[in-house]
């Protein structure tokens, strides 16, 4: 049987939506589904990524030297895959450096896949979203090589990598990505933050709006909401560890020297 038009649409693919081709070609038995995955495997067709997932190899490419689209594969690690955090910075070309470590959200728990030089890592989403039914808000559906890609916006993305900047490459990362965004808008970022319902996000995304309050034309509602869920007693920045610093009284932040006073800028 000849499957090389499943191939074209699909440069990567779970045995699963390769069950479902076979199905409408009335060749849907699990003994067919293995036979051609091997017998395309020995031809060089394929490239097995891990169990269940397995990327294409265009005619004439080595599969030994083949780069396989990483924003692909993260997409098809779980049904409900949705790229973010730094992946989502790097998906929009927003990321200040490159890296190969490649987050997606998911429900689930889900083990680290290595493949090549990269990593994928799952996410769970976080639980107030879950609770509220809102794991999709702020995602938006890309195309990339023909197929459905779900991403973070950016938006979410801002308020999710001051969540979680160890997701993010860290704090000189985060604000230097960040900075390249001309554009944010921030009735969507206060509606997402506050969803999360986390005193310190709120502190966070409100520090940065404000440090950037000309630039993004940050209206004072924009502050006013977020401060209104602000800590009650002084947080830290940077919690784990802790990092001394210069408490920011407006929000109740305690926020590392270097980050205030951008130290990364200095020319040694």
């Amino acid at each position: 049987m000849n499957a090389h038009s499943f191939f074209e649409k699909n440069p990567v693919f779970t045995t699963k939506e390769f069950a479902v081709y076979l199905q409408s070609q009335r060749r849907g038995s699990a003994k067919t589904l293995e036979s051609l995955l091997r017998y395309y495997m020995k031809k060089d067709r394929l490239l097995r990524i891990r169990r269940g997932l397995y990327a294409v190899v265009p005619v004439g490419f080595d599969p030994g030297n083949y780069q396989v689209d990483p924003y692909l594969i993260a997409s098809k690690m779980a049904d409900d895959a949705v790229l973010g955090y730094h992946t989502s910075l790097q998906f929009y070309g927003k990321a200040y450096s490159s890296s190969s470590r490649y987050f997606y959200l998911t429900k689930r728990a889900a083990r680290v896949t290595t493949f090549r030089d990269n990593e994928f890592r799952g996410i769970k989403f976080p639980k107030q979203l879950l609770k509220k039914g809102k794991e999709l808000f702020g995602v938006e559906t890309h195309e990339r090589a023909g197929l459905p890609v779900r991403v973070t916006g950016l938006e979410r993305t801002l308020v999710d990598v001051l969540d979680r900047p160890d997701l993010g490459g860290g704090w000189e990362e985060i604000w230097r990505s960040l900075e390249m965004v001309e554009f944010f808008d921030l009735d969507v970022v206060v509606e997402y933050t506050l969803l999360l319902e986390n005193a310190t996000t709120a502190a966070k995304v409100g520090f940065f709006l404000e440090q950037h309050r000309d630039r993004l034309m940050v209206e004072e509602r924009h502050l006013a909401a977020l401060r209104t869920h602000r800590p009650r007693s002084p947080h830290y920045l940077v919690r784990t560890p802790r990092e001394s610093g210069r408490l920011i009284p407006g929000w109740n932040l305690v926020v590392p020297v270097e980050i205030l006073e951008r130290r990364w800028e200095e020319v040694l």
